[in-house]
């Protein structure tokens, strides 16, 4: 429980007396920092250590956010007295930051912001908004067979480049120009190279300055990318409590926050759980997902790409994740390499607000036949592969045409993805791609050559022969 006396004014200066690695064990002979305190070391107070154990009366072990190098026992630490804190403000529009609130992007300081403690609690439930309400995003795919819901979470999964970030890239691009809503990205263990390329396509699109980024990058210690999540979250907290607008909150990716926390515990010398992962995994990631939430004032919408290790869904990272999610989207590689782009997968890919009491009833039940209309296309492709088409039922095979249309009106161009296609991006309002769902199911286009369908917007951009 937190004191209630005054905290003194004298500095509490302690000296190191370990550094292994990350880990720095520190002596405060006055009295001990509290639990996740930022402490000052280094010359010019530049190495940043949180607490994370006490150890005993006088002792205290950190983890270092920042290099070590040139830290040595005996060394002098400063605690600030206060957790790491984050600035937050409309001033952080258009700009990008690090973990620890400074401008990575060669602009000007900040100055005169409020900062809050990156350490939240989560919204109690009696003051969550129970509403549920599906947010559009613009993508035929995703709002037609697993819709995000306002204020929920919804995850990306997918291996290695199968197209996560260029989908969340397209996300900020339709929620800046269809919602008018704060786009906060973070990048958890990014490569320097994405965190550069994003910006540089975010000020071509013109969406920069209705969006905060924030990065924790691949070369940072392993505190730094454990914490960027939460500072993100502060920062999406005060646009939601204080600006009460609705976030857009992109973290790409939670996979890679997982696995910063189980580099910390090993460095802190806990016992790994299951498949080497951290004892803590599901309360460390518990804590992160909880502060994602909506109020009367605004909603957190959360779009987390998932990098699923060699693809296998049972593993502990993608499951402990799943459990937190409103919305899965699978990206399947198969579909990637047969031209599908976005390359979802229909078939595992849900939502939980695709139910008639919130989706409504036209909206479920055009869902429901697309999904039994590709789930049987599915179970006849051996059958074609080994007899041929010929060979199929005159109702099989009216299913198989109307599956292979459906595929492909279910593709769509990117204006993220402009520069390497040569097509125009497109944003197909729910509505919109509901009826080409439809149309197509009613056999509207049996006469129509399925490439006529392939990389359009909504269905009146078909061009009849």
């Amino acid at each position: 429980m937190p004191s209630t006396h005054q905290p003194p004014t004298t500095t509490n200066i302690g000296k190191v007396v370990s550094v292994r690695g990350s880990v720095v064990d520190v002596c405060f002979p006055q009295r001990l920092p509290s639990y996740l305190h930022q402490l000052n070391a280094g010359e010019k107070g530049q190495i940043i250590i949180e607490v994370v154990a006490h150890l005993n009366a006088t002792l205290v072990r950190g983890i270092a956010l920042t290099p070590t190098s040139g830290l040595a026992r005996g060394a002098t630490v400063t605690d600030t007295g206060h957790p790491l804190k984050m600035p937050v403000g409309r001033a952080l529009l258009g700009r990008m930051f690090n973990v620890f609130g400074e401008a990575i992007d060669q602009g000007k300081p900040l100055t005169a912001v409020k900062h809050r403690s990156i350490h939240q609690a989560a919204i109690p439930l009696v003051q969550q908004s129970t509403q549920a309400e599906i947010l559009e995003t613009g993508i035929k795919v995703i709002d037609v067979l697993a819709p995000i819901e306002r204020g929920g979470k919804a995850g990306l999964f997918g291996g290695a480049g199968v197209g996560k970030t260029v989908l969340i890239t397209e996300m900020i691009h339709n929620m800046v120009s269809q919602h008018q809503g704060i786009s906060l990205f973070c990048g958890i263990g990014e490569r320097n190279r994405e965190a550069e390329e994003l910006y540089r396509e975010m000020q071509a699109t013109g969406v920069l300055d209705q969006t905060v980024l924030l990065f924790g990058q691949m070369n940072e210690p392993p505190g730094a990318r454990f914490r960027v999540g939460h500072a993100a979250l502060t920062i999406a907290e005060y646009f939601r409590d204080e600006a009460r607008q609705d976030v857009l909150l992109l973290i790409d990716n939670i996979f890679r926050f997982i696995q910063a926390g189980q580099e910390v515990s090993g460095l802190m010398g806990e016992l790994p759980s299951r498949v080497g992962y951290q004892p803590t995994l599901a309360t460390e990631l518990a804590a992160l997902e909880e502060r994602i939430t909506s109020t009367k004032n605004g909603a957190i919408t959360s779009v987390q790409a998932v990098y699923v290790p060699a693809d296998d869904f049972t593993d502990p990272a993608a499951v402990h994740t799943f459990g937190h999610l409103s919305a899965s989207i699978v990206l399947s590689r198969k579909r990637a390499s047969e031209g599908f782009y976005p390359a979802v997968d229909p078939l595992r890919s849900s939502s939980k607000m695709l139910m008639p009491a919130i989706a409504g009833r036209r909206h479920y039940e055009i869902a429901l036949a697309v999904r039994q209309t590709l789930a049987t296309y599915e179970e006849l492709k051996d059958m074609i592969a080994m007899l041929g088409m010929a060979e199929l039922a005159a109702g099989d095979r009216a299913i198989v045409y109307r599956a292979r249309r459906l595929e492909r009106f279910l593709t769509q161009p990117f204006f993220s993805t402009e520069q390497f296609t040569n097509k125009t991006g497109r944003v197909v309002s729910l509505e919109a791609a509901l009826t080409g769902c439809e149309r197509i199911l009613n056999d509207e286009f049996a006469d129509v050559p399925e490439s006529a369908l392939y990389m359009i917007g909504a269905i009146g951009e078909v061009q009849r022969l």
